[in-house]
């Protein structure tokens, strides 16, 4: 069975087999479940212009903040400033982002030819033997860049003992939270990282659309994933579903008691996919056989949620405002108060991590800005009967916000608009 966790794990298409067109969607067009086609055969990676306006914008940022380094190891942060994907181990390795030139890299000696097949070129990289310190090589980079008692960030998912090596044996460096650059900088998308995202979304509604027709009494909630799975494959992704059926759809991440699909049962499915790493997060309810009319009521009153987040949800406003849009309707029509059936924030942030920053929570004051990307989620769940949520990823405009992939829910017996 998979979970909604699970779905977070699956890998998107890989980053040097693709490539972007501008209209994303234009292969999208009239797709029927008929004849499931391949959506990403011309979506077209980022070039190294993308990368080289993402570590323009880190170095603006450091300036702005007074940071002369930022140190990444193996993360989505390094993946995204650098493109090298890099597992973490006990022996340092990472890149030291700098106002002054280039990146530099720190490398453990035996690890540097695998290490040259995934840096860009021209990139110095400083090597360390087994009985030496990476952190001295840190400290001899930020004094040859002039700032040997600067500033360095710490990029905010680097292991502790990375941090306190580099405190023990870099004193001199006064050492920062590097999220002020990480987050800055991944926390608005650009035009083309949104069309990644746009299709992924659309990709998995359309596996989801053709799972439904497929729904059988007995069958079981791997059934219904294995579906999904196939069906974003026809579509050329890799992605999946996490189906909760019945009472158990009352908890919001799943349980792990097994249920056979019957007549009646609430059908909550949540999952995604990716392109260019860039990710989709959908949920629909659904029942099999006809809804009740608490179930009809219910999924009404989280759609009229939904509806008022995204009305909420423009540049200015505050996080927590678009959270507290959703709730009001939650709470008026009688599931309240605060997180008694409307159980969790209304959304997070998304892009090449399921989860990120910034989050749509109460006392998130940050104000929204155009290219934020979020899941829009309200949910009410109701322990012992059913639960319902309804979820599509949006946008920040420039004088507003959008679902992202289209195909948004129109009634409990229709999770799917036509377009």
């Amino acid at each position: 069975m998979t979970s909604r966790r699970d779905f977070l794990k699956v890998g998107g298409v890989s980053l040097a087999s693709l490539g972007f067109v501008k209209n994303v969607f234009s292969q999208a067009a009239g797709v029927t479940s008929a004849k499931l086609e391949n959506l990403t055969a011309g979506v077209k990676p980022l070039g190294p212009e993308d990368y080289e306006a993402r570590l323009e914008k880190a170095r603006g940022l450091m300036a702005s903040n007074k940071m002369d380094g930022l140190f990444l190891t193996g993360s989505t942060n390094l993946i995204y400033f650098t493109t090298v994907g890099w597992g973490t181990s006990e022996r340092t390795f990472g890149a030291l982002i700098n106002r002054q030139g280039s990146t530099i890299w720190i490398c453990p000696a035996f690890e540097l030819e695998r290490a040259k097949e995934l840096i860009p070129p021209g990139q110095q990289i400083r090597v360390w033997e087994e009985h030496e310190s990476p952190y001295k090589l840190i400290a001899g980079i930020m004094k040859d860049i002039g700032a040997g008692t600067g500033r360095l960030g710490i990029g905010p998912s680097t292991s502790a003992f990375v941090y306190f090596g580099i405190r023990q044996d870099a004193p001199g460096l006064e050492l920062v939270d590097g999220a002020m650059i990480t987050e800055k900088c991944r926390g608005t998308k650009t035009e083309k990282e949104i069309a990644y995202m746009d299709l992924a979304n659309k990709i998995t509604k359309l596996a989801y659309r053709e799972a439904f027709k497929q729904l059988r009494e007995g069958m079981s909630q791997r059934d219904l994933s294995g579906l999904i799975s196939a069906a974003h494959s026809q579509m050329g992704a890799s992605g999946s579903g996490g189906p909760q059926f019945g009472p158990v759809t009352a908890f919001p991440h799943g349980s792990r008691f097994p249920r056979a699909l019957q007549e009646g049962d609430a059908i909550v499915v949540d999952g995604g996919c990716g392109i260019q790493g860039y990710r989709s997060d959908v949920t629909r309810t659904v029942v099999f056989g006809k809804p009740s009319d608490k179930q009809r009521a219910v999924w009404d009153i989280v759609k009229k949620a939904q509806a008022a987040a995204l009305k909420a949800a423009r540049p200015g406003v505050k996080c927590e405002e678009v959270d507290a849009a959703a709730r009001k309707v939650v709470e008026d029509a009688g599931y309240g108060p605060g997180y008694k059936y409307f159980a969790h924030r209304v959304g997070h942030g998304i892009g090449l991590e399921g989860h990120e920053y910034p989050y749509l929570v109460k006392g998130n004051t940050l104000k929204l800005e155009p290219g934020m990307t979020f899941s829009n989620e309200p949910g009410i769940y109701i322990y012992g009967e059913f639960g319902v949520r309804t979820e599509d990823c949006m946008v920040v405009t420039k004088d507003g916000a959008r679902l992202l992939g289209g195909l948004e829910a129109v009634s409990i017996e229709q999770p799917f608009a036509d377009q």
